[in-house]
């Protein structure tokens, strides 16, 4: 079996155009489907669509959540579900392209020892140059700075065995960034490449300062580089308030104690001042992050589903 995991938010056009394109590559597939909505606290009539496919059809299968978690929240919940031998992950706006799912099976069942199928874009057609620059640098710098390897252009669209599914499941932590846990786990992964596709309806949720704020939490969830840098910042602070005060003081000796100065003081001031506020900022932001693990919170909470 085949279980097919798909996050939802906001997505009532898009629904059963994605059903029927996957769908249509049954034909191509020697397995049976499972598809598991996820709805995401969605504000239009995306439960309602998800609910007709679950009447129509026996082996779809929906989770809604109370509110909206989040589309890492999302994929968990699937994952948590889902009984497939294999299972994938996709996006219902049909940039995940449907018809790489029976190479992408067909690539698994050639060789045992493949685990996992991904997929990437190799080109960010229809994007603006700003988002696919900071794109492109967040995965350069993540791929310096971390033990999770990201393959540039990477997406949550891929197919995995049960043993990768069961893996990242172990992984219970609150504070979630999928991309950087598919490839922590390890296990033996090939990339499928494809040109970037438009949404085929509907509008995207992610702006342009979600999709900042998601890279922050996954450098901070696989790095502690900002740490080390707010370490030598300090460093070279005091290093140079050192050699400051020695400058200073050999002045007063040579030349007396002139009363000048006070804007550079100043700026020295606000520099180092800056510069502290700076450093306790990315402390808190991983002191934040053990704040919500310690509380064990869930990760989402379900407020009605068909599964058993």
């Amino acid at each position: 079996m085949l279980t097919i995991i798909i996050p939802c938010y906001n997505e009532e056009e898009a629904i059963p155009l994605f059903f029927e394109a996957v769908e249509a590559q049954k034909s191509e597939m020697d397995t049976s489907f499972e598809y598991i909505f996820v709805n995401d606290g969605s504000k239009d009539q995306t439960l309602k669509e998800i609910r007709r496919l679950v009447a129509q059809f026996d082996y779809v299968h929906f989770i809604d959540f109370s509110r909206n978690f989040g589309k890492e929240a999302a994929m968990y919940a699937g994952l948590q579900n889902a009984s497939g031998e294999f299972v994938t992950i996709m996006d219902v706006d049909l940039q995940d392209p449907p018809e790489l799912l029976p190479q992408m099976l067909k690539m698994l069942e050639a060789n045992s020892e493949l685990d996992c199928v991904g997929t990437r874009r190799v080109t960010r057609d229809g994007e603006s140059a700003t988002r696919s620059f900071l794109a492109r640098t967040f995965y350069k710098l993540m791929d310096k700075i971390s033990d999770a390897q990201l393959v540039d252009g990477a997406r949550d669209f891929r197919m995995m065995r049960r043993q990768m599914v069961d893996a990242i499941l172990s992984l219970t932590e609150y504070n979630r960034f999928s991309k950087g846990l598919f490839t922590w786990v390890g296990f033996k992964t090939e990339y499928l490449t494809y040109r970037n596709r438009e949404r085929i309806a509907g509008q995207t949720s992610w702006s342009l300062k979600q999709l900042f704020n998601y890279s922050v939490q996954g450098i901070t969830d696989f790095s502690d580089l900002p740490l080390s840098i707010a370490t030598y910042m300090g460093m070279v602070s005091c290093i140079v308030a050192i050699l400051s005060i020695i400058v200073i003081v050999l002045r007063t000796l040579i030349f007396g104690d002139p009363t000048d100065g006070w804007p550079s003081l100043a700026s020295i001031i606000l520099l180092l001042g800056g510069i502290q506020l700076l450093c306790i900022g990315i402390i808190g932001k991983y002191v934040g992050k053990i704040y919500l693990e310690t509380k064990n919170r869930p990760i989402y909470i379900i407020k009605d589903t068909d599964i058993k």
